[in-house]
């Protein structure tokens, strides 16, 4: 892929290079109205100025979306929509294009539109009306099956013939930066013990999974499905992905439908939504799938999964970073597009805004792990930190950040920025 220069100066190391324009949701001090933005390099555009300006006239779209709170109405005109403005977008900010000149020679336009990054508020880029959780992760589901079961009964007998998934929370889903209380609920003190009695309070098992989570744009009618060929198009875009658990209580109340209070006190995602055809040039091939999938799932296209380089790091309080693990998207077994396909097979309507998680994303390799579980065997091993400091689960005041970041910064990097978290106490009910 060539380099793409731009007028406006861009570090090598921004995860928002030319070749992304990812999309999200900015207030100012000046203007505290929430709406819509592109970042590029350390500075953002805001839309609602620069549609203002007319400077989308030549594009023949309805602008009244760039006036929005959210990226709903936008992302509801559909792919086609989303990539020529993109285009558009690169151009305004390219050298040597005959539309560089609408933003580059207009300094009153980059008075109003053209903000340094870090003078932003950053908020949720979508209304989140339903939030669907996937377990597309094989190596992530196997070694805690693993823990749990023994390997030969780590996966059950569906994991590879479709999306395992649950529904998850939305109205707990928020934007990086958010802190997030520790949740109370109630927990075994000894799993081996007969009678099983729990006790309640905090949960002593908050752990982290480092997830890729996919907006919906285009929906879909009720009784109609999303075909899996088409299914790429119904996708907005994509953010990074901390679906917060706790173990202990998920331990103790899973069976037999599944995660509750485990999850639904926080999910993290990253402000800045990279579009899908953003990530078009680093598709891969995901976990090779060796059981024949029914016609509904099956794709076309091998390279179905993204090279996207991920990494967390854990800062506790008072002490310095550490850099726990490094994954990489690609390690699923299903695609998005066989997620979102599967999801509407029986007619599920689905809504621009929804979002779906990846489940956690884990490599074969020590370090890959996508969970703190995984990292410490199930809380048999610790994990040594810098400063002196051990972890084996998340204590009160560690903060959790994700990166994501594709490409090399000779082509120019395509990323998400951060996705972070602070964790607070518990509340103290009784």
């Amino acid at each position: 892929m060539a380099s793409l220069s731009s007028w406006l100066p861009i570090p090598k190391s921004s995860h928002f290079s030319l070749a992304n324009i990812p999309f999200g949701i900015i207030s100012t001090a000046s203007k505290s109205t929430p709406r819509p933005a592109i970042a590029i390099g350390d500075h953002v555009l805001d839309l609602a100025e620069f549609a203002a300006s007319g400077a989308f006239s030549s594009l023949n779209i309805d602008t009244s979306v760039f006036s929005k709170s959210t990226l709903n109405d936008f992302a509801a005109l559909g792919r086609p929509v989303h990539r020529s403005v993109r285009q558009y977008l690169q151009d305004v900010f390219a050298e040597n294009t005959s539309v560089a000149q609408v933003l580059k020679s207009n300094n009153a336009l980059q008075e109003k539109a053209l903000i340094k990054r870090d003078q932003v508020t950053m908020h949720l880029p979508f209304r989140i009306g339903d939030y669907t959780d996937f377990y597309a992760g094989k190596n992530h589901a196997f070694n805690v099956g693993c823990l749990f079961r023994g390997p030969d009964n780590a996966l059950q007998p569906n994991y590879t013939h479709l999306p395992v998934g649950y529904h998850g929370r939305a109205s707990s889903v928020v934007v990086s930066g958010t802190p997030i209380t520790r949740p109370n609920g109630q927990t075994l003190d000894n799993p081996a013990a007969t009678p099983k009695v729990p006790v309640f309070g905090p949960s002593k098992r908050l752990d982290i999974e480092l997830e890729l989570g996919a907006f919906v744009s285009t929906p879909n009618e009720m009784g109609k499905n999303v075909n899996v060929a088409d299914a790429a198009d119904h996708i907005f875009g994509y953010v990074l992905l901390n679906d917060w658990s706790a173990r202990d209580i998920q331990a103790w109340e899973y069976v037999p439908l599944g995660p509750f209070l485990a999850k639904n006190f926080g999910s993290t995602i990253s402000p800045w939504v990279v579009l899908t055809d953003a990530l078009e040039p680093f598709r891969t091939t995901g976990i090779k799938n060796d059981t024949q999938l029914l016609p509904y799932l099956q794709e076309k296209d091998e390279k179905n999964a993204y090279d996207i380089r991920l990494q967390v790091d854990i800062t506790p309080e008072g002490k310095p970073t550490t850099n726990i693990l490094n994954s990489n998207s690609k390690h699923l077994l299903f695609s998005f597009p066989q997620m979102l396909a599967h999801h509407t097979i029986g007619g599920c309507p689905m809504a621009p805004g929804d979002l779906l998680g990846s489940g956690t994303i884990s490599g074969l390799e020590p370090g890959s792990e996508g969970s703190l579980l995984e990292l410490s065997k199930g809380g048999k091993e610790t994990i040594s930190l810098q400063g002196g400091v051990e972890r084996k689960f998340l204590q009160d005041g560690d903060t959790i950040t994700l990166y994501g970041v594709a490409g090399t910064e000779e082509t120019g990097l395509v990323g998400f920025g951060e996705c972070s978290g602070k964790i607070l106490p518990a509340p103290k009910l009784f």
